[in-house]
């Protein structure tokens, strides 16, 4: 008769348990490099806003020659750490699934650059966000790890970048529940049932690490709505119409360079992508100089005064919002679109309860939700990630509506953007030669 301590040996050092630990220890490190890129984008924009304060001239010099930088070494040294990361992480998980090989898209060199030049994008002003690169961090992290699993047909490649993807939204906004709606409604479509359950942990852990490390806080701060009545069905529906509307048209400029590359701008782009880039920065500039600063940066700061303080905001802050945005993800410069989209909703949300008369708290709310939902057609996602602040319960079903209204509506106006996105990096991998696969 075996002894305990024997039987237990045997039992965690199986192929499952090792498998477990690796995919764990894999969680836990894509959490770490999300919160530490968190914490260095904090200080990339108080550098920033610090240093352009009292020197409102600098963005036209500092901002362009950032973008410049930022551009080069991307193009020169990180192909495919371009852009928000979201469509890169798609790419490789439908090329993985048909065991093409994906270094180009997910790897320790990607994850460097994405956090690095992302950094230093954000200390330029230009309009990003961290929460998509967060996902290509995150996703080339685990698929780092795939090589370590004992047996790696267990839990094939592109699951793996699935799960790694998740995880990367669920520590950027701390809250695990969106990574795993995220993973099912934009990443995959769908899980494994042989290994749902063991990737669904890890997207899990990686949130925990996040919150472990920098406190159960809410993204933007949090709403205290209350009082909610009948009364707000009218504003969520115009919300969901007008966010859907105002989304898709932001999705179809993204999508401009791709279906219209023929145009002498994209092909002046392609030829000279150093000097655009700069163009674009000098842009970001002019922009952030015509909104007083409201325009710079990934929005983070105006948008958590809009929501714990209560403080009006400009009539033009969505609109240059919205074309710094625009621009800046026309630079190629590594920077996602979430926390703008949330941003440009937040405004939007509460210049129309300014115009309506309506309390600003759910209007601002209801504007986020929809808008983002519009502009990323996940729904489900981008409900969960607003509820996560939302100090109410009466209007769970409302954002849940503006959400699905304004996804409506989008997609009306065009297809879904990550996915199209997608599309665009598969002739640069299917290039790669087979040698390459396994390298780092």
């Amino acid at each position: 008769m075996l002894k305990p301590l024997s039987l237990l040996r045997r039992r965690f050092t199986s192929i499952r348990w090792r498998t477990r630990v690796t995919l764990w220890l894999a969680a836990t490190v894509a959490g770490l490099l999300v919160v530490m890129f968190a914490r260095l984008a904090d200080l990339a924009l108080a550098l920033f806003a610090t240093q352009t304060a009292s020197r409102p001239w600098l963005p036209f010099i500092y901002t362009p020659l950032v973008g410049m930088l930022v551009v080069w070494l991307t193009t020169r040294f990180f192909q495919g750490s371009q852009g928000s990361g979201i469509p890169q992480v798609i790419a490789a998980t439908r090329l993985a699934a048909q065991g093409k090989p994906v270094p180009r898209l997910v790897s320790l060199r990607i994850a460097a650059a994405k956090i690095g030049l992302g950094t230093l994008a954000l200390s330029g002003g230009f309009s990003a966000g961290r929460e998509g690169p967060s996902v290509q961090v995150a996703a080339s992290i685990m698929h780092f790890f795939h090589r370590f699993l004992p047996n790696a047909r267990v839990i094939r490649a592109n699951d793996l970048i699935l799960a790694g993807g998740a995880a990367g939204i669920a520590a950027a906004f701390n809250t695990p529940l969106a990574g795993i709606a995220f993973a099912v409604e934009e990443l995959g479509r769908k899980l494994e049932t042989r290994t749902s359950g063991v990737l669904l942990s890890t997207i899990i852990l990686s949130g925990m690490v996040a919150i472990a490390l920098q406190g159960n806080y809410n993204y933007f701060g949090h709403f205290n709505v209350q009082g909610i009545t009948l009364d707000i069905v009218m504003p969520a529906l115009a919300a969901g119409i007008g966010c859907g509307v105002l989304g898709g048209l932001f999705s179809r400029m993204l999508l401009w360079p791709q279906r219209h590359a023929q145009l002498g701008l994209w092909q002046w782009r392609r030829r000279h992508p150093v000097w655009f880039a700069g163009a674009c920065g000098l842009l970001v500039a002019i922009l952030g100089w015509l909104s007083g600063g409201m325009s710079y940066g990934s929005g983070y700061t105006v948008t958590t005064q809009l929501i714990t303080h209560d403080t009006s905001i400009a009539w033009h802050a969505p609109l240059t919002r919205f074309l710094a945005t625009v621009i800046t993800y026309f630079s190629g410069i590594p920077g996602g679109i979430f926390a703008p989209a949330l941003a440009v909703g937040a405004a939007l949300g509460a210049n129309a309860a300014d115009l309506f008369h309506l309390a600003p708290q759910p209007m601002i709310a209801l504007c986020m939700v929809g808008f983002l939902a519009a502009v990323t057609q996940s729904p489900i996602t981008s409900a969960i990630i607003v509820m996560e602040m939302i100090d109410s319960h009466e209007l769970v079903i409302s954002l849940m509506a503006v959400a699905l209204i304004a996804k409506a509506v989008s997609s009306r106006l065009g297809p879904e953007l990550y996915q199209q996105l997608a599309l665009g990096f598969r002739p640069a991998v299917d290039t790669v030669p087979e040698q390459r696969k396994q390298t780092v």
